[in-house]
């Protein structure tokens, strides 16, 4: 399943180029030429281990600004996701945490990336930062005035928060950030950073995605490796990886080309 702005690939595998933290973030090194290194560095070992495309988040900016970053977080982004684009020839997406898509959406429109991740689009959320409400209405109506193409990959129940109230997962509620937020994609997640998502949720959120009607495709945002890819792609049409393609299977550490090799070869098996 592909969608306009989504990787052109069957069961296309997103690999994450997590930022260290840049400046203005208490945990900034002081040295932005190390940041830009480090990205360029995980964004070409991504393309060697084959990934269909690439996401930029700024993962090292911990505590995160619940809705606005900075102006400085965007310059820095666009300026990292540019030198990315020119050095390696692969779709790009932004998002920008915690929930900023105003920021994504205006970095994209630089750079030509072609697509955002959305924490939270439509509804609302508890998280660490707070109650963070989805804007999909300001969203979408900013794409429309920067003339962007960049599709917008929606999360659904995304990790790291909780709902304000329970709700089933339902066509109906599986439909709202594509029917009414105009989304191009949905994403699930588990718990966490690296967390796998439950095979009964997944199933789920497909099988109402399926009964909605709806030609969006379902990509899983966390806990993907090269043992379960397989198996999660049976259901899911994509996925959003970094842990799992990182040196010993942590987040911060180095991309390992060898472990990207052993995701992209376990997804070729359903493909």
């Amino acid at each position: 399943m592909t969608t306009a702005g989504l990787p052109d690939a069957e069961k296309p595998l997103v690999g994450m180029v997590h930022l260290p933290a840049l400046p203005g973030a208490p945990k900034f090194s002081g040295d932005f030429d190390r940041v830009r290194e480090t990205a360029l560095r995980d964004a070409r070992r991504l393309e060697a281990g084959g990934v269909d495309a690439l996401m930029l988040e700024n993962f090292g900016d911990a505590p995160f600004y619940p809705e606005d970053v900075p102006k400085h977080v965007v310059a820095s982004m666009t300026r990292v996701a540019a030198e990315i684009r020119d050095e390696v020839d692969l779709p790009m997406g932004i998002n920008v945490l915690r929930n900023d898509a105003e920021a994504a959406l205006s970095v994209a429109a630089a750079v030509g990336a072609a697509f955002v991740r959305v924490n939270v689009h439509v509804g609302a959320r508890v998280t660490d930062q707070g109650v963070i409400e989805g804007r999909a209405h300001e969203t979408v109506r900013l794409r429309e005035r920067l003339d962007s193409d960049a599709a917008v990959l929606a999360d659904l129940d995304v990790k790291h928060s909780a709902a304000l109230a329970e709700r089933p997962v339902d066509a109906e509620a599986v439909a709202e950030p594509v029917e009414r937020g105009l989304a191009e994609g949905i994403v699930v997640s588990g718990a966490g950073t690296g967390h796998e998502v439950g095979g009964d949720h997944l199933r789920a959120v497909a099988s109402a995605r399926d009964e909605a009607g709806l030609d969006a495709p379902v990509f899983v945002g966390s806990g993907v490796t090269a043992e379960n890819a397989a198996e999660i792609l049976e259901v899911a049409d994509g996925a959003i990886v970094g842990t799992a393609l990182k040196e010993g299977g942590e987040t911060t550490n180095p991309v390992s080309v060898e472990r990207v090799e052993a995701v992209v070869e376990a997804v070729e098996r359903v493909r």
